[in-house]
């Protein structure tokens, strides 16, 4: 069977003064039709990248130097602009960080959803004012008569978000990518969106490709996760698995960075990763992430680790110490 999205080998670079800078480095994955895939990584790690390479958004000097990004069998990589138009807000969507630079602030919200809509389908305005408010009761907004004829500024932030989701299910997309759809909302607010791309994602069996650095976010929405590090995937597999038995030191450390109440309460710290992401232009030789790595050998600061395959399990990892690691305190995940 065919997947819906499959990337495969993708580099991305970007063309500087001093020669070409690396961004994203033989990414790989697969989305199958309604499946949801959460990309996770701190920021820098080429996560909100690999969206933008995926539907074609990638600005000069970037460009897209190696891969394929094969969508129901199209390769999106190789697609002229004018064709790749037609399948950009059309059979894929994207809901950007914050709403209120993604919305107009001088047109209305009916307009901006009208005109989105007309420019990928031969309809009336009519017709479209008819779309924009179904899509409008099915993300939940109140008189959504009355809200077609009000401003951005006129919306909360949660609402406002809302109506960004609203937008991208104009046309039906069968893939939905969310880079931080959240950022900027309380943590209420935060969880009804998460719900919402839920159950849209159920109802209408679209694809989701949820861009955040937050693995508790990833842990309610997605089935399976992909880690981000320095422009590299360093592990992947099934959501339950990668949560409850993470292999990498870097998903470890993530995890431990989640903050627990119940060890709150017993006034234990928050354990964060030691140092920061290293900058593209001085990538560490070797492994990435050894400089930060509490499990490091030698082999780590010679060798680039390889993705390799899990025995007995539908995962991969990058990493020359995993055979061997130290388990780190594991939270259990919400609802398991």
């Amino acid at each position: 069977m065919s997947h819906l999205l499959e990337v495969k080998n993708l580099e991305v670079r970007f063309a500087l003064r001093f020669g070409d800078l690396t961004a994203i480095d033989g990414v790989s994955f697969t989305l199958d039709k309604g499946e949801r895939l959460g990309l996770v990584g701190e920021s820098g790690a080429g996560k909100s990248v690999t969206g933008f390479a995926i539907i074609n958004l990638i600005s000069k000097p970037g460009y897209i130097s190696r891969g394929h990004i094969l969508f129901d069998g199209e390769n999106l990589a190789e697609l002229p602009g004018e064709k790749m138009r037609d399948i950009r807000g059309n059979r894929i969507s994207m809901i950007f960080q914050d709403p209120m630079m993604t919305l107009n602030p001088v047109l209305t919200i009916g307009t901006q959803m009208c005109e989105t809509l007309m420019a990928h389908r031969n309809i009336s305005r009519k017709q479209a004012e008819a779309v924009a408010l179904e899509k409008l009761r099915k993300v939940y907004i109140s008189s959504p008569e009355q809200r077609l004829s009000q401003y951005p500024h006129e919306f909360s932030g949660g609402m406002r978000q809302r109506i960004v989701i609203a937008i991208a299910l104009l046309t039906d997309p069968a893939l939905i990518i969310a880079d931080e759809p959240t950022t900027a909302l309380d943590v209420t607010i935060q969880a009804e969106i998460m719900d919402l791309l839920l159950e849209l994602c159920a109802s209408e069996d679209m694809g989701l490709i949820l861009i955040t650095h937050d693995l508790g976010v990833v842990s309610r929405v997605t089935e399976k996760i992909a880690v981000m590090y320095a422009g590299k995937i360093v592990e992947s597999g099934p959501t339950e698995n990668i949560i409850t038995d993470p292999l990498h030191p870097y998903t470890k450390g993530l995890i431990r960075a989640l903050p627990d109440p119940e060890r709150r309460g017993q006034g234990e710290r928050l354990q964060q990763i030691p140092g920061t992401m290293p900058t593209l232009t001085a990538l560490p030789r070797g492994c990435s992430f050894h400089p930060r790595c509490e499990i490091k050998g030698g082999i780590c600061e010679k060798e680039i680790p390889e993705s390799r395959a899990v025995k007995g399990q539908k995962r991969e990892v990058a990493c020359h110490m995993a055979e061997n690691p130290s388990p780190p305190p594991v939270y259990e995940r919400e609802g398991a």
